[in-house]
């Protein structure tokens, strides 16, 4: 997240990919928390920016835009089918607001929350 990314002309400043990506996770059903979890409760409380942390957007070798994404979900949830649906609305909102296509989206899950 620390230097633009340039696609097909186009210069993206950093955060602004993983901004996309973030909310774009967020509204998946089953999605406890997206990108590092540490502070995002207490960023919570105070209306803090939507966390892109954990989330890594690059240029592979062959010019293709990969993904990697970590999230938290809720306990009792299909992990395979929350993947999938990250996934589909990671590539579904680059496309519609950047107008690229992605190479890979990895999804990697680093907890399982319990409902409040």
């Amino acid at each position: 997240m620390g230097e633009e990314l340039y696609v097909d002309g186009l210069g993206f400043a950093p955060g602004v990919m993983e901004t996309i990506v973030a909310i774009a996770a967020n509204e998946v059903e089953g999605v406890a928390v997206v990108g590092a979890s540490s502070f995002n409760g207490l960023r919570a409380h105070f209306g803090a920016k939507l966390n892109a942390q954990g989330i890594d957007v690059s240029k592979n070798e062959t010019d293709g835009i990969d993904v990697a994404v970590h999230v938290e979900v809720y306990y009792g949830q299909p992990i395979p089918q929350i993947a999938a649906a990250i996934r589909a609305a990671v590539v579904d909102a680059i496309a519609t607001q950047v107008g690229i296509e992605i190479a890979s989206v990895d999804v990697f899950v680093d907890g399982i929350r319990f409902a409040d």
